[in-house]
């Protein structure tokens, strides 16, 4: 089907599922070495496994607040969710669903902004380009779910006598 076909919505979701692809290779954030060394980039694909460490090395998280730890896990868990749950939501065409997964992804928006509000052991400055487009991915999720959830169809009303479908509108 040519791309001037789509929904607005499926444009938005397609370009939000781009922009979270791209974000996995794309640098994420800086790490500064002692002494003034070189600062090392870390990759979106790294940055999650990073994430993952309040789990898998707790350890080198000792130091850190407790609420370091959860921000970080859910930062996996909803990226995850992103990953795996966002098609689900647009291939299950129930507007409920994809309605509360809009929701879900707004909270993921907010709650994702933690590693540049809180600045959790990364910098504001050492941020990278894939930290903002994988954030930016939720935020257009979210929007592409509204407009999907909200499209009302010819084909809701196909059975519809035209009374009927006065009243659902």
């Amino acid at each position: 089907m040519p791309i001037n076909k789509w929904k607005p919505a499926y444009l938005v979701l397609a370009f939000a599922w781009a922009t979270h692809a791209l974000s996995w290779f794309l640098p994420a954030f800086l790490v500064f070495l002692p002494d003034s060394g070189p600062s090392v980039s870390v990759r979106g694909w790294r940055a999650f496994v990073v994430a993952l460490s309040p789990i898998m090395d707790y350890q080198s998280v000792r130091d850190d607040p407790w609420y370091y730890s959860v921000l970080s896990v859910a930062s996996v868990v909803m990226t995850f969710m992103f990953v795996v749950g966002s098609p689900l939501a647009v291939w299950r065409r129930s507007r409920s669903v994809r309605r509360n997964c809009a929701w879900a992804a707004v909270t993921a928006f907010v709650v994702n902004s933690h590693w540049y509000v809180f600045q959790d052991g990364v910098s504001r400055e050492g941020l990278g380009v894939g930290y903002f487009l994988w954030w930016l991915s939720f935020g257009l999720l979210a929007i592409g779910l509204f407009k999907l959830s909200s499209n009302r169809t010819d084909n809701q009303y196909r059975n519809a006598t035209q009374s009927e479908a006065r009243e659902l509108t």
